[in-house]
């Protein structure tokens, strides 16, 4: 393929078709910055560490690799899942919410190639989140 028709083919994975990287450093980025400063997500943001430079980090990566991008957090992290790298987390139907509605306004108030698949993620998310509920 030229480099010409490479430019002009269509983004095929939802992970080019949101944005790629800079989009998904951004949401992370405002889901950390909601969780830190808004106090309805205090019981969410007292189950994380002081610090959040490694979350903010990670799940970008992690979110890249799920919606077909890059894999390199998968690769770093072999056989690790969200229920095993969760698992020490009391994770419950309150939480899970928090967590889901953080990520909801994170990506609506983020600026997203693809509307449509931006929406879509956030539905994914919101169910996942709320799967992880153990109470």
């Amino acid at each position: 393929m030229t480099e010409a028709a490479t430019a002009e083919a269509p983004a095929t994975t939802p992970f080019e078709r949101i944005g790629g990287h800079p989009v998904l450093r951004a949401i992370c980025e405002r889901f950390y910055d909601l969780m830190d400063e808004d106090p309805a997500y205090a019981e969410l943001r007292a189950m994380h560490a002081a610090d959040l430079s490694e979350m903010r980090a990670s799940l970008p990566l992690f979110l890249a690799g799920w919606a077909g991008g890059p894999r390199d957090w998968f690769e770093a992290n072999p056989g690790k899942c969200m229920m095993s790298a969760h698992g020490s987390f009391r994770i419950n139907s309150d939480t899970a919410v928090q967590w889901s509605e953080a990520m909801r306004r994170a990506i609506a108030d983020s600026e997203v190639a693809d509307r449509e698949i931006a929406d879509a993620m956030a539905d994914v998310l919101d169910r996942m989140a709320r799967g992880m509920a153990r109470s």
